[in-house]
């Protein structure tokens, strides 16, 4: 009878041990968690192989994150000189925010030299803004001489806009003598508008011989264009050519 006891006590420990401990499925999502950091991390369910190598790759991500200047970074898992270094890290990283994206820059990071650096680029960077027209330009910034030097390179760009026909062309700032060549060229380029057929031909620009001439070619054009079976054929000026041709007297 004592011997039964004992075996069915010993059975009994047995069983309840077996019950407590958790299922390997549990234990493989629970390390699972951990390494993601994401849910629910047990680490009473890790070996302590486990717990030690979950713990460094915790470390290193952490430390990569804060390397970045992420949000994310906890700063309390880092050591003494892995804080040095973040800082440094950051530094550097605004430095050259600072020097490539100035609008992100945070001056108060920069040293009395980078400033000077800092301000100097963004100098020269607003100067090329200016000068091409693209960018922020803050003409506040600049000298006399590049105010002067940016407001030549806009009037030479404002008259070639004009002579190109390019819509940015400003009229009321061309000279007469811009104004009349900006206007012959205006004419010599519709006029090759209309002879070519492309782009916009603006026949109250010719003249009346020119016209003419612009009116012979397009129905010549018309004519092969029917004759080849192409869409833009207008059947209508054929009709209108026969009444032409056979209204000439005859020689």
């Amino acid at each position: 009878m004592k011997h039964a006891l004992i075996c069915g006590v010993i059975f009994a420990a047995i069983a309840t041990a077996a019950f407590a401990r958790p299922p390997e499925g549990i234990k493989s999502q629970n390390l699972q968690n951990c390494l993601d950091q994401v849910g629910n991390c047990d680490r009473s369910l890790l070996t302590t192989t486990q717990a030690k190598q979950v713990a460094t790759l915790q470390h290193d991500q952490n430390l990569w994150t804060c390397l970045n200047g992420d949000a994310d970074c906890n700063q309390s898992m880092l050591t003494p000189t892995e804080a040095k270094d973040v800082v440094e890290s950051n530094r550097r990283q605004n430095l050259l925010t600072c020097e490539t994206m100035p609008s992100l820059c945070n001056t108060s990071q920069l040293s009395l030299a980078e400033a000077k650096v800092v301000a100097r680029i963004q100098k020269d960077q607003n100067l090329a803004n200016c000068e091409t027209g693209t960018g922020t330009c803050d003409t506040s910034l600049l000298t006399p001489d590049q105010a002067a030097e940016v407001n030549k390179l806009k009037h030479e760009e404002n008259i070639l806009s004009c002579e190109t026909g390019v819509d940015l062309c400003d009229d009321s700032l061309l000279t007469s003598a811009q104004a009349a060549t900006v206007k012959a060229m205006q004419q010599q380029r519709n006029l090759i508008a209309c002879r070519s057929g492309d782009g916009f031909c603006d026949t109250s620009l010719l003249s009346p011989s020119q016209a003419k001439q612009i009116a012979a070619e397009q129905s010549t054009r018309n004519g092969l264009a029917c004759a080849a079976g192409d869409d833009v054929c207008d059947q209508s000026l054929l009709s209108v050519q026969h009444s032409a041709h056979s209204r000439k007297p005859s020689s």
